[in-house]
């Protein structure tokens, strides 16, 4: 008789930062690392597009109910933009929909790119590409694209901190810009690509980028999908999770107790969400200040 197949323990809960490669979506890597861990529960927080790489979070087992709550409205990345040539997707994916005039590249000046992107750096208003993923209508815009629909999206606030230039080359038929571009959440950085192009004449797209940092969380944290197949372990353990990504609240046994059970507790005094540990360091439940109490969003460690 053959043996019954043993089931493998599930893993621990907590927050893994993958380096995302090219060529696949965020629903990729889940499905990669949903294998690679062993469990069903896995959830990402953001998205990243198929050719971008980089920072992707995951949140594994009961840390997915921290995805939801993680403030990672402010993300970092390095950007190639491409003068001289737009697409449909106002990145390298799509097709060409125009070619810049070689003479009209070989007059813009750096003063005058640089003058574009100081536009484009502060609070701007920025209308998403097309291709995008926001929604009109409960569709989303990439969707109606798709379906042969023709889509104007609203111009958007968005805020971009950071719009640095590495370096410039100029080649045959294009002026390729490296920089890095920090940024609140719902910034489109081949939207900047596109923008820089059309404020020059030249007609612009993204031609690679990559996420160096999302939130609290950075590169230098991240691993990539092949190492996590030689050696499938966590970025960061429940409690090291809620302590990287919150402001921290510690309380007493008794408090810790009814906290455990969903009981409301005395107030914190912090503003917004934050962590609530036990007196043995163990993350108990995300908890926001409302009329004078700490109320749990999240219980994590249930009694």
């Amino acid at each position: 008789m053959s043996q019954p197949k043993t089931r493998r323990p599930a893993p621990p809960p907590g927050l893994l930062v993958v380096d995302k490669p090219p060529g696949m979506t965020s629903h990729d890597v889940v499905a990669r690392v949903r294998r690679i861990m062993g469990t069903r529960k896995v959830g990402h927080a953001g998205t990243l597009d198929p050719m971008a790489t980089g920072v992707l979070v995951l949140g594994i087992e009961r840390a997915t109910k921290l995805l939801g709550h993680l403030a990672l409205d402010r993300k970092t990345y390095l950007a190639t933009l491409a003068l001289g040539v737009s697409t449909t997707t106002d990145d390298a994916e799509g097709e060409h929909t125009s070619t810049a005039d070689p003479e009209i590249l070989a007059a813009v000046t750096d003063e005058a790119i640089g003058a574009g992107i100081a536009a484009l750096t502060g609070e701007i208003e920025q209308v998403p590409s097309s291709v995008s993923a926001v929604k009109i209508a409960g569709k989303r815009a990439y969707a109606r694209v798709r379906a042969g629909e023709e889509v104007a999206l609203k111009p958007r606030p968005v805020t971009v901190y950071r719009f640095d230039l590495l370096a410039t080359r100029r080649v045959a038929d294009r002026i390729e810009l490296d920089a890095v571009v920090e940024c609140s959440s719902g910034t489109y950085v081949r939207a900047l690509a596109r923008d820089l192009g059309a404020a020059l004449g030249t007609g612009g797209h993204l031609s690679a980028l990559r996420r160096t940092t999302v939130g609290p969380f950075g590169i230098a944290a991240a691993r990539t999908l092949e190492q996590l197949e030689e050696k499938p372990e966590l970025s960061y353990d429940l409690d090291d999770a809620v302590a990287a990504a919150f402001p921290r609240h510690d309380v007493d046994e008794r408090a810790a107790r009814a906290v455990q059970y969903g009981q409301q507790v005395r107030a914190s005094g912090i503003e917004g969400t934050y962590g609530i540990f036990g007196p043995d360091g163990r993350a108990l439940a995300l908890a926001v200040d409302a009329g004078g109490v700490a109320r749990s969003v999240v219980v994590l460690a249930p009694a």
